[in-house]
């Protein structure tokens, strides 16, 4: 009983022990948001693993075990950063741009994106060129972007638009967006399986709906045959809406921040 009246003899939790747990339980958060649906994931349960042998060892007086794993942690540590040195700069910048620190970026930048993505739609439907552009909320879309062409560069209608030419390698796909940047250009996104989907749409259309099944995220189309725009969320889809539309309801997506309770206002299956 020695130990139950040592813990309750500690000291009582202040405002400062709650706002330390507070931000190591964040960044925790956060971590394991970078590491989900990546190799990463393995690399965390080996060290779990290792974790669990080091303390057991010591219990269990496994005198061999524990002397091994104390010599090697020193070199593991160093064949990870080695091994995942460009997943550990890529994380500490998708950090950088976390939703925690989202609070404090500024309104103007969330609209300029927008506005961006709004003149890109409407030039691609002026073009009738076929495009697909994703946009991340709060679940990530790292899995996909791993799996395309990695671009990290400042969001503009320029970029989109040189992105879906026809003549260029990264059009056969989607593009990626995290906030103000495009993550990733020619990235493969899951076709829906929903059998109650009209057979006009294509391709592209079932990929914006397959993704937005999944998670959080909002996908924008543009029809290579009639150059109409949709907007696709929830796993639903709203065909030929126009710029004005368009705007507004990425304005009520992204910019709220219970986005959630806010779908297209029309759904088309048919």
């Amino acid at each position: 009983m020695t130990w139950l009246t040592a813990l309750l003899r500690r000291p009582p939790i202040s405002l400062w022990d709650l706002a330390d747990i507070v931000v190591v339980s964040l960044l925790i958060y956060e971590i394991l948001k970078l590491i989900r649906g990546t190799r990463a994931v393995q690399m965390a349960l080996g060290g779990g693993v290792l974790v669990v042998l080091f303390y057991g060892s010591r219990w269990g007086h496994l005198e061999t075990v524990n002397w091994l794993i104390r010599n090697l942690f020193g070199y593991i540590v160093f064949a990870v950063i080695v091994l995942f040195q460009s997943d550990i700069r890529r994380g500490l910048a998708h950090l950088g741009r976390a939703p925690f620190f989202r609070y404090f970026a500024k309104p103007e930048s969330a609209e300029e994106s927008i506005e961006e993505l709004v003149v890109a739609a409407s030039m691609l439907s002026a073009r009738r060129i076929g495009a697909i552009i994703a946009l991340e909320r709060q679940i990530g879309l790292r899995n996909y972007i791993e799996g395309g062409i990695p671009l990290d560069s400042v969001l503009t209608y320029d970029l989109l638009l040189s992105i879906f030419q026809p003549s260029s390698p990264l059009h056969d796909g989607a593009v990626i967006v995290q906030g103000d940047r495009v993550a990733a250009a020619a990235c493969f996104l899951p076709l829906t399986v929903n059998p109650k989907l009209s057979k006009e749409l294509g391709s592209r259309h079932r990929a914006a709906i397959g993704l937005t099944e999944e998670n959080d995220s909002v996908a924008i189309v543009v029809s290579e045959e009639t150059g109409s725009i949709s907007l696709v969320a929830d796993g639903l889809v709203e065909r030929g809406i126009d710029v004005d539309a368009l705007r507004a309801h990425l304005r009520s997506l992204l910019l709220q921040r219970r986005s959630a309770s806010r779908k297209p206002a029309a759904v088309h299956y048919t």
